[in-house]
């Protein structure tokens, strides 16, 4: 498994490899993939250089057209991809299936977007004048991006950055890059020319070379908040453009009108689908009073009847998390919340036959939970779900804003005014209204506020402002000076 630069696959310059691993079977090492260095993001940032000179004069729509083939050949390919990612990632066929349908969704509207770029024209305030202003590439886009979501988060920053007219180097995850060289297949077959896509792996060392790289122009980010926070300031120093999709704590309030058996299956698909590792996992659930109780007592009967196992097996809902590491910070902050709360379901492994071999652990859920307790507040990136009570809506409100993060949030209420007043009073940048706080669509604006992110919105239209510049152009065919603010006044 090698990089792959210039449409051409190398192995790393240093010679060295990392292992990608069977999260749910450590023994089952799918592939050595490069343990890249400066000198191997180098030679992709340089042939992406030299490809944009030529992609950026390419007509939009016929830009367009590739992103619709390779649309194409993600949908002919898809049941392949999905064994692909779930033997890397660890998530169930079903939602790897769904992970590929993202990105098929995004090339298809990213294709139809190349006949969309639209401009502006403005009248002049002199005569003879026309004012106009449109979108232009911006060159090498640097992309960035977690394990969670291998196809469909990449393809929300590469589609749109190529709609664009830019130019690509890929970092994936160093826990999922089988992936990515297949998404660099199926744009090669798409017909992509050489140099407009590349793909570098590794580890930190090849992400902090494209973040320092001159000639990289926008870095395009998901992960952690700590790490997006990090090259947020680099970017600043260096002054580039950044896009940064970070952490996330996610509420979903469930008032006491609410239709319970809908908020139950929410929350058991928001806390534990993906094993809860999501960015928009519903990590933390606000209980009315009046239902707290009820709705606590059959989630935890529902939430015993989640089948862990390998995802690649028929019936297994819920597959391991991604690695030691994480595995090991999610039990220690289950160690946390037995000290803080109460720990009404799972808390630990499960060391179940097969799944021993595995990063498996059991979907856990915490009642009493304060607003001010860590498990409350920090992100697990786990099947950890705390759960408080609050007496009102305000109270409910206020206890889902107190948090660092503002990605998803959610309400379940059969009251029309307060689904309303949610939508204005809740600080996120996403919000579902008697759905759980996963769930987001291609065609719509995606990302948070405060520790989220950094004012930017991935998907739909809004993607376009991250890697395009606006150019303004004055034409006066008047045939003299005329000067303005001056001579018309």
């Amino acid at each position: 498994m090698n990089n792959f630069i210039d449409n051409t696959w190398l192995p790393s310059e240093t010679g060295r490899t990392f292992d990608n691993v069977n999260p749910a079977d450590i023994n089952d090492v799918i592939g050595a993939f490069p343990l890249s260095s400066a000198l191997d993001v180098n030679a992709a940032v340089s042939a992406a250089a030299r490809a944009f000179a030529e992609w950026r004069l390419v007509p939009a729509p016929k830009r367009g057209d590739i992103l619709r083939r390779a649309g194409d050949i993600f949908t002919r390919r898809k049941d392949e991809l999905a064994e692909v990612m779930t033997r890397e990632m660890g998530k169930t066929i079903t939602e790897t299936k769904g992970d590929i349908q993202e990105a098929i969704d995004t090339a298809y509207y990213a294709a139809t977007e190349t006949r969309r770029l639209f401009g502006y024209t403005a009248p002049s305030e002199m005569s003879n004048k026309m004012n106009m202003s449109f979108r232009m590439p911006i060159g090498v886009c640097g992309i960035i991006t977690a394990w969670n979501f291998p196809i469909a988060v990449p393809s929300w920053k590469i589609l749109p950055a190529l709609a664009a007219g830019n130019t690509v180097v890929f970092k994936p995850s160093d826990d999922s890059p089988h992936s990515a060289n297949i998404f660099a297949e199926i744009l090669l077959e798409a017909g992509l020319p050489a140099g407009v896509f590349n793909v570098i792996h590794g580890d930190a060392e090849a992400g902090s070379a494209i973040v320092e790289h001159p000639d990289v122009r926008v870095v395009g980010f998901t992960g952690s908040t700590h790490t997006g926070k990090a090259i947020a300031a680099r970017c600043g120093q260096l002054n580039k453009k950044v896009s940064l999709e970070m952490g996330g704590k996610n509420a979903q309030i469930v008032m006491d009108d609410a239709d319970m058996d809908l908020a139950i299956d929410g929350v058991l698909w928001g806390a534990f689908g993906t094993t809860g590792q999501r960015c928009t996992a519903t990590s933390r659930l606000i209980l009315h009073e009046a239902i707290h109780d009820e709705f606590v007592r059959r989630l935890t009967e529902a939430a015993t009847k989640i089948v862990l196992g390998d995802g690649r097996k028929p019936g297994s809902q819920v597959g391991p998390v991604i690695n030691e590491r994480q595995r090991e910070k999610i039990l220690s902050y289950i160690e946390i919340g037995r000290q803080e709360a109460r720990c009404v379901l799972g808390g630990e492994r499960d060391m179940d036959g097969d799944k021993a071999r595995g990063h498996f652990i059991k979907p856990t859920i915490f009642v009493d939970v304060k607003p001010h307790h860590r498990i409350f507040q920090e992100e697990i990136f786990g099947p950890v779900l705390s759960v408080t009570k609050v007496s009102s809506y305000q109270e409910a409100i206020a206890v889902a804003n107190d948090c660092q993060y503002g990605l998803s949030s959610s309400i379940y209420t059969r009251d029309v005014s307060r689904a309303f007043a949610a939508i204005r009073d809740i600080e996120a940048g996403i919000t579902y209204i008697n759905a759980p706080t996963i769930g987001a669509e291609a065609h719509m604006p995606f990302g948070g506020i405060k520790g989220t992110g950094n004012g930017h919105r991935e998907g739909g239209w809004t993607v376009f402002d991250i890697f395009t510049e606006w150019k303004t152009v004055y034409v006066d065919y008047s045939g003299h000076l005329q000067r303005a603010q001056i001579d018309n006044y």
